[in-house]
């Protein structure tokens, strides 16, 4: 949670005296329908949203809390939101879980299911879900103290509907360090003990606990390590199998720093043991280059299946964006998984198979040549959103151009030279509103595949690319002033071996 760093404070007041339009009075079917306004990812309803925190597995439902301040479209008190879905694809906000309090606002965390009851905060046969996260004292900011971020927790018995705090909060007190937060649990059985993973100014500092109550202090990762253009929060650990192999992955976001500027997540893999992370080695990877991809993080008690969600959106420009009732969206859920490649191990983030059921019309093609190929002339439309998917037995220049009648465009394409894949949205249409929103994306090819494979995930106003089997990812939001409704593929030489169009029908009930 990142909002308050870098003199980004600056912008809240005139925002909340702007903010009023955004208590428009919309009812019903009104909501999911505005310019903008994501149809296959998740949107709060109205006002602000920024990380994804407290993601966990439960009795076939997986619950999603989120940073949300109810009362604006910028940033303000941060609240945990909460949502559900039993697909990961269909999502309904449920009533708020938690609210600021005596400690401070409630900043990013996690959430867990303590299955043994070793917190003893289960009941009557009852297994709590319990929750673990930051509380910012903003009184405590202000007055320049260094220990104005604790850790806190809260259970539920009801499976996340009601929640209560403890009251011996907070269980992890600050020992003086500015930024101390977005605490990640997890349980590692082979010393039967939680794991909590926090950020801690540039560095990420493990914890253990018996108990999710009392916090042992084991080792410390990063220092002089990795990016560190900005703070280092919103750390994530897990293993993921490798031909058998356990493999750790580590994800740390920073802020700015990204490799396209501002926000970006990066990752390392390596070995941890319970009490210290182990680099195999220290090379600056991304979760994904584009810019829009953020403080993501893996839902918990699911197994060796990771799945993946991030913020749509970047520090940069997330306050100023041209959405009027609602402002921001999370990326698409990502299934993790590992690629070697020359040695070095990296992660692949490709989008959950649960998102093929909102197909509603295929096109399958095969054997193209992509020199000014109009894939409308085929669809008849390009109706957004849409996925598709496309393969080719050779990596050459090319381009493919979203476009409208306002002659507003989006390029997406691969440069061969560099080496580069790269989203062009400098003529995609209001870009005014943050002087380098409009620049020129890249992303550095890392596969060493002779093949072409990519996926392009497309909303009303973003897109997600995920080249060489997930190897290569970009996310990028964008605000045409009319939607686009033409898709063209250009090359001199590529040849595109087989394309599959999904037209995606919208995830929100808008009876």
């Amino acid at each position: 949670m990142s909002f308050r760093k870098n003199g980004r404070m600056k912008f809240l007041i005139p925002f909340l005296l702007l903010s009023g339009f955004a208590t428009a009075q919309k009812t019903g079917h009104e909501f999911y329908t505005e310019p903008y306004r994501p149809q296959i990812h998740f949107s709060p309803k109205e006002k602000w949203m920024n990380d994804p925190n407290g993601m966990v597995f439960y009795k076939g439902i997986y619950h999603l809390f989120f940073q949300y301040y109810p009362d604006s479209t910028v940033w303000g008190p941060m609240h945990w939101g909460h949502a559900t879905s039993k697909d990961l694809i269909h999502w309904r906000q449920e009533p708020m879980a938690l609210y600021p309090d005596s400690l401070g606002y409630i900043f990013s965390g996690s959430a867990v299911i303590d299955k043994t009851n070793t917190s003893g905060f289960g009941k009557s046969g009852k297994i709590p879900m319990v929750a673990i996260f930051t509380n910012h004292d903003p009184v405590g900011e202000k007055k320049g103290r260094n220990n104005y971020q604790n850790q806190s927790i809260a259970y539920s018995l009801d499976e996340g509907k009601t929640w209560v705090k403890y009251k011996g909060n907070p269980v992890l007190k600050n020992p003086g360090i500015k930024d101390f937060r977005d605490p990640k649990v997890h349980w590692y059985p082979a010393a039967k003990k939680w794991i909590m993973a926090l950020a801690t100014l540039d560095r990420i500092t493990f914890y253990s606990s018996k108990n999710l109550k009392t916090w042992t202090k084991e080792s410390e990762f990063g220092r002089q390590k990795g990016a560190h253009g900005g703070v280092w929060e919103c750390p994530d650990i897990f293993p993921l199998k490798y031909n058998g192999e356990t493999i750790w992955v580590l994800i740390v976001s920073i802020n700015p720093g990204g490799p396209n500027g501002g926000s970006a997540s990066q990752y390392f893999t390596g070995k941890f043991n319970g009490k210290t992370f182990t680099p195999f080695d220290t090379d600056t990877k991304w979760i994904d280059y584009g810019p829009d991809d953020y403080a993501g993080v893996t839902w918990s008690n699911t197994g060796e299946r990771k799945i993946f969600l991030g913020w749509m959106s970047n520090w940069q420009y997330a306050t100023v964006v041209p959405t009027k009732i609602w402002r921001s969206a999370m990326t698409v859920p990502r299934n993790l998984g590992l690629e070697k490649i020359e040695g070095k191990y990296y992660v692949t983030s490709q989008p959950v198979n649960e998102l093929n059921d909102l197909n509603i019309a295929n096109i399958n093609l095969q054997n193209l040549k992509a020199r000014h190929f109009d894939l409308t002339s085929k669809t008849g439309r390009l109706s957004l959103p849409a996925q598709i998917k496309f393969s080719s037995d050779k990596i050459e220049d090319f381009s493919i151009t979203l476009s409208n009648s306002n002659h507003e465009k989006l390029i997406i394409g691969y440069d061969k030279e560099t080496n580069n894949y790269y989203i062009d949205r400098s003529s995609s249409g209001k870009t005014a509103f943050e002087k380098d929103f409009s620049a020129k994306l890249t992303a550095k090819r890392l596969s060493d595949s002779p093949k072409t494979e990519m996926i392009l995930i497309i909303d009303k106003a973003s897109i997600e690319m995920f080249a060489d089997k997930g190897l290569t990812n970009m996310t990028a939001i964008f605000f045409p002033d009319q939607p686009f409704s033409r898709i063209v593929f250009n090359s001199e030489h590529f040849k595109i071996q087989n394309l599959q169009y999904h037209e995606l029908k919208s995830i929100w009930n808008q009876k």
